[in-house]
């Protein structure tokens, strides 16, 4: 399976990937090892994941995800 999450980094911004394990990945934000930009504000929590059967659906998914205001994100992670 093909995942995309979000997680809430410390300092209350949100973070959007791709991966194949949630967990792992977010163990790595972390552990500093993941993303440039979760450096920095660890800890980090997943708020939202979403399962897809296709690297390409999770990608296109993730693209829509990063392009949602502040407030739709919000949203999105309330429902979650």
């Amino acid at each position: 399976m093909h995942y995309v999450y979000v997680v809430e980094c410390a300092d209350g911004t949100y973070y959007t990937g791709y991966t194949t394990d949630p967990d792992r990945r977010v163990e790595e934000h972390n552990d500093g090892t993941g993303a440039k930009y979760t450096r920095g504000r660890t800890p980090v929590e997943l708020v939202h994941a979403e399962s897809y059967r296709s690297k390409s659906a999770a990608m296109s998914r993730e693209y829509e995800i990063k392009s949602l205001s502040r407030r739709q994100k919000e949203r999105l992670v309330g429902e979650g």
